[in-house]
């Protein structure tokens, strides 16, 4: 059987990694999470805030801020470099739940490396003030990034499922993926 590998799209703070980690309790078969995190985590700290790696800047949007991410070619190829990882583990019947903030034509690049598996594509949802609210009660997030993706992430992009996370809890969304893609 082709591995399954569930890709989980949204703006950044929208709740991907609770979804993931609320699949991965109630799914019949062991889900890989994989995480866009743990691969920007790799990049030497020297390429953070470099404009060969990431890099960010913040600019006023009407009155707020907006923080635009910056991606140069240690961190692009890094990326590249994770959605091939991905389609390495899924050739080794590996079923996965990717954690990730897609742009442009990034989804079309996992639709031609994803081929020959199941892929089930699920945007993740929630209103900007939700998503804001979430960035400043983190901690852990530039002020700002939210309002940037906001209308970047779903531009474009087509889902076998979406789910709002303002509505849903991460359990209910979990339930609604397991159930519609059969985990």
């Amino acid at each position: 059987m082709a591995a399954r590998i569930i890709l989980l799209n949204g703006v950044g703070s929208a709740g991907k990694s609770s979804i993931a980690k609320a699949l991965q309790v109630i799914a019949q078969a062991p889900l890989l999470h994989v995480q866009m995190d743990a691969f920007l985590e790799m990049l030497p700290a020297a390429y953070l805030d470099h404009p060969d790696g990431l890099s960010f800047t913040t600019q006023d949007a009407q009155g707020y801020p907006e923080v635009v991410i910056h991606s140069g070619p240690v961190l692009q190829r890094l990326m590249r470099g994770m959605r091939h990882a991905i389609a390495a583990m899924a050739a080794q019947g590996n079923d996965m739940i990717v954690d990730e903030v897609l742009f442009g034509s990034q989804m079309a690049e996992y639709e031609r490396l994803l081929a020959g598996f199941q892929l089930f594509r699920v945007g993740v949802f929630a209103p900007l003030e939700l998503l804001e609210a979430r960035e400043r009660s983190r901690g852990d997030r530039l002020i700002g990034l939210a309002r940037w993706q906001y209308p970047r992430v779903h531009a474009g992009q087509t889902y076998d499922l979406e789910v709002d996370t303002s509505t849903a809890t991460p359990a209910e969304c979990a339930r609604l993926i397991a159930a519609r893609f059969g985990f």
